[in-house]
């Protein structure tokens, strides 16, 4: 099988080509995508924290300097609402906003949730068992993240229904070569997402609150604080970032179970090796397997040399399991140790969630091991999703 982003047989199952390649072409140019791709772990982990790469290039460069095409006046809504944020910026923005959020989603802040995803992962599952089983991802993997990121934040109870449509328009842009009926669609998102954020943000510096809105607004560091802008676009970011890949965790983590009874076993007759399993299921079925990043200079990565202006195409999944750094790699092992995985990424763009989203799994495979011990899958198996940046499954229907 060929590296094939579009293919649903490479989407399904793409570590034999990821194999391959990095064995035959750790570095190579994909001509369908415009895209060199880099498979090996240490060129992959060493790129991420290359500031020779970037997630952006235009605070050295215009579109058109860069050797790109400008992007079409309709997306200006979009980008500006995501460049607001500190995901698609660099240094020294990129510096000023993380440091301004992390003042405000703090650690102790973080661990104080715990308590809050617990009760919400027993409920969630507590449903699932009542009615004997149905699809894990509608019923448990997607409403967790999405009700833990809006009571952190201060979303008001009745407009929480909105949030899961915004984020997964918004997601919608990051897939290779998305449609125009996907780019409309997240254009109109973040049109109304960050509306209604900008608003919220306005009564939250008025009459502030317990939630992270509020902490976000009110934040000053040596008289810097976050624009209505740089507010909205954080707000955005840790929805799309911390919903999308642990809806995906979630149900890669519980497919991989599912097809592997012995582990299955020895997890559910160990619950202590939650912690350790959720590192090994992020590393044996990445959710978010590839992340893209720009050429600032010319660089040689494994003997290869790459151009200024070309765009790289980090495989997460194919570093996760490369031989050279992880024993028997393509092996579930739940108390793998040590475990390395870069599912989080590195360097400045480390996922600023990371914590939270360790914790929603915790909480989330607990609960089900717990309240769900014979959980099975129920019918066929499960179909995955087209995306590939994003990487996820339709459905899992299981009975308890």
């Amino acid at each position: 099988m060929a590296y094939d982003p579009w293919s649903p047989d490479f989407v399904a199952n793409p570590y034999p080509a990821y194999a391959r390649l990095r064995e035959e072409s750790p570095v190579f140019f994909h001509e369908p995508t415009n895209q060199w791709v880099i498979t090996r772990y240490e060129d992959v982990s060493a790129l991420l924290r290359n500031r020779v790469l970037g997630r952006s290039y235009l605070h050295t460069a215009s579109h058109e300097e860069f050797g790109r095409l400008a992007e079409p006046e309709f997306l200006r809504p979009f980008w500006d609402l995501i460049r607001a944020g500190m995901l698609d910026v660099e240094p020294p923005t990129h510096t000023r906003l993380r440091r301004l959020v992390s003042k405000a989603f703090t650690p102790r802040m973080v661990e104080g949730l715990r308590p809050t995803v617990r009760r919400l992962a027993g409920e969630l599952a507590g449903a699932l068992v009542a009615k004997g089983g149905g699809d894990l991802l509608a019923e448990v993997a997607e409403p967790l993240p999405v009700t833990v990121i809006a009571e952190m934040l201060g979303i008001p109870a009745g407009d929480r229904h909105l949030l899961r449509p915004w984020s997964a328009d918004i997601c919608g842009m990051y897939e290779l070569h998305p449609s125009e009926e996907t780019q409309g669609a997240a254009v109109r998102a973040a049109v109304e997402f960050s509306a209604y954020l900008r608003e919220l943000s306005r009564e939250r510096r008025k009459a502030p609150r317990e939630d992270l809105i509020s902490a976000l607004a009110q934040v000053v560091d040596e008289g810097d604080r976050l624009t209505e802008d740089e507010l909205a676009g954080t707000c955005v970011l840790l929805l799309n970032a911390g919903h999308e890949a642990t809806v995906n965790a979630t149900g890669n983590g519980w497919w991989s179970l599912l097809r592997d009874p012995a582990e299955l076993a020895r997890l559910r007759a160990d619950h202590s090796l939650i912690p350790t399993a959720v590192e090994e299921l992020m590393r044996y079925d990445t959710p978010a397997p590839m992340f893209e990043r720009w050429v600032l200079a010319d660089i040689t990565v494994a003997g290869v040399d790459i151009p200024r202006g070309s765009e790289v195409a980090l495989q997460f999944a194919a570093a996760n399991r490369d031989p050279a750094v992880f024993a028997d790699p393509d092996r579930l092992d739940l108390a793998r140790d040590p475990n390395p995985h870069i599912g989080f990424g590195l360097g400045i763009h480390f996922c600023l969630g990371a914590p939270l989203g360790r914790i929603e799994l915790a909480e989330s495979f607990g609960a089900l091991l717990r309240l769900a011990p014979g959980l099975s899958l129920a019918g066929t198996e499960p179909t995955w999703k087209p995306g590939f940046v994003l990487r996820g499954l339709e459905a899992l229907h299981v009975q308890v």
